[in-house]
């Protein structure tokens, strides 16, 4: 019988073992943790009874992609919830714009800006399944759907400054600025618009959907699938050479792309290996965890139904602080990611005390605290948010990367979104997952198509294993 080892138990290290355990190989992961799920963990973090998710959040490419219908995780306590607003932009004096399923909708609310909306996301959407089935895969490649993907990819490959100029309202350019932000790229990069349009898409086609009791439920779900395939999973085994895993037939590694280097150690080509050192990471993120006496009191009123709130100002504060960020440069006005989950899944909430999840955009290893910060850009937008706060949680760029080894200098997301990266990623190759090393296998983030608790890197790295089997 075929044996494999996973190291790391991410989504997508979870996701390679469920992909080759279903097609009957003896699998073990492996994880350096106490507790597995790497991204997608969940914990009580400020008070008893209030869960907040510790990496990924929201999840609108994760519900319907290959890997999703290879498995129904739902056979296995995963149960998605879907805020009433996907997300929201807030802006000075209570205006604002939010994003809605229903494209139309959102248009609708978007004033002279809307028709523009609809021409932009309309057509996308309504194609969005075919679209994703190419671009959730290595983009070097014959598209399966030629047409659609040519549109998607000429609107994502221009810079977001320039695509934002196709409306005119501070809402809408603003709408559409704080989704591209989660590339965190400067506006002015090529295929900086690639996220947003991404993610603007998944928004209206399949929403922003948490998972109920956390994002940790992801995990407990793919473990759950992956044990009654036979595999196993164990935790604070930390690999540090190719040796510690004995006689495996396939190796797949979630993790970065230098510690891929280090764990296959001289068998690695060194023209891989200098390529895989020459990988970039993006600017960190610093992360604040609240809990709420009540809602967060924002101005404009559908933030207050949103699922996500991206809060900064308008398009071009946004625009300065993700070029100072990327600079190296902490904005005084950072922008944020605001998570209200507990509208959808009222089960992380505890009567009246609410959880709240939050990041700053902040440079790579940043060592400031950005606290203060946070609280200060909430607080612009939500007049009374600070009388609300019982406790607080911090994790800091440090212990964000002590948490997780993958968020080197603080990137969550694995890998800087430059256009080279997210054409060729983690190298220039055909064979994207390969290491040069006969079984020995890249399945994270830092491999097509990227960030997000989605599981397709792990997917496509397995079925990469097993036709190498063939």
């Amino acid at each position: 019988m075929t044996r494999a080892v996973v190291v790391g138990s991410g989504p997508n290290g979870l996701a390679a073992a469920l992909t080759l355990a279903k097609a009957g190989v003896d699998v073990s992961v492996l994880e350096a943790a106490d507790r597995p799920g790497g991204g997608t963990r969940s914990s009580e973090l400020t008070l008893p009874g209030l869960i907040h998710d510790e990496c990924s959040a929201f999840h609108p490419l994760a519900v319907d992609t290959p890997f999703s219908r290879s498995v129904d995780l739902t056979q296995y306590g995963l149960t998605w919830r879907w805020p009433e607003v996907q997300y929201a932009h807030p802006l000075d004096g209570g205006r604002g714009a939010a994003v809605l399923r229903s494209v139309a909708d959102t248009a609708a609310s978007l004033g002279s800006d809307g028709r523009r909306w609809q021409q932009v996301f309309g057509p996308l959407t309504e194609r969005f399944d075919r679209i994703t089935a190419d671009f959730l895969r290595p983009v070097v490649r014959v598209p399966s759907h030629p047409i659609a993907m040519t549109r998607f990819g000429a609107l994502s490959a221009v810079p977001a400054a320039v695509l934002a100029k196709a409306w005119s309202t501070d809402e809408a350019r603003a709408l559409f600025g704080g989704v591209a932000a989660h590339a965190l790229r400067p506006f002015s990069a090529p295929f900086s618009a690639a996220i947003g349009v991404a993610l603007g898409t998944a928004a209206h086609a399949y929403g922003w959907p948490v998972a109920e009791g956390g994002s940790a439920a992801i995990s407990r779900a793919m473990i759950a699938a992956l044990e009654e395939h036979g595999g196993k999973v164990e935790t604070a085994v930390r690999i540090e050479s190719l040796e510690q895993v004995g006689d495996a037939d396939l190796v797949l590694l979630d993790v970065a792309p230098s510690a891929a280097v280090r764990i296959v150690g001289e068998k690695m080509p060194a023209r891989i290996r200098r390529a895989l050192l020459r990988y970039r990471h993006g600017p960190g993120v610093f992360k604040v965890d609240f809990a709420l006496s009540g809602d967060v009191p924002w101005t404009h009123e559908a933030s207050r139904r949103a699922g996500t709130v991206h809060v900064i100002g308008d398009f071009a504060e946004l625009a300065r602080a993700e070029q100072d960020v990327v600079s190296g440069r902490m904005p005084g006005r950072p922008y944020l990611l605001v998570g209200q989950q507990y509208l959808a899944d009222r089960s992380r909430a505890d009567g009246s005390l609410r959880p709240l999840y939050t990041y700053a955009h902040v440079p790579s290893g940043y060592r400031g605290n950005a606290t203060e910060l946070i609280e200060a850009q909430i607080e612009r937008f939500a007049p009374g948010f600070r009388d609300l706060i019982v406790a607080r949680s911090v994790r800091t760029v440090g212990q964000l990367e002590e948490h997780n080894a993958n968020y080197i200098g603080g990137d969550v997301t694995t890998g800087a979104n430059t256009a080279r990266q997210l054409i060729f990623r983690p190298r220039v190759s055909l064979k994207p997952y390969g290491l040069g090393v006969a079984g020995v296998y890249l399945c994270s983030a830092a491999t097509p198509p990227g960030a997000g608790a989605h599981g397709m890197c792990g997917y496509n790295a397995a079925r990469a294993a097993l036709a190498g089997l063939r």
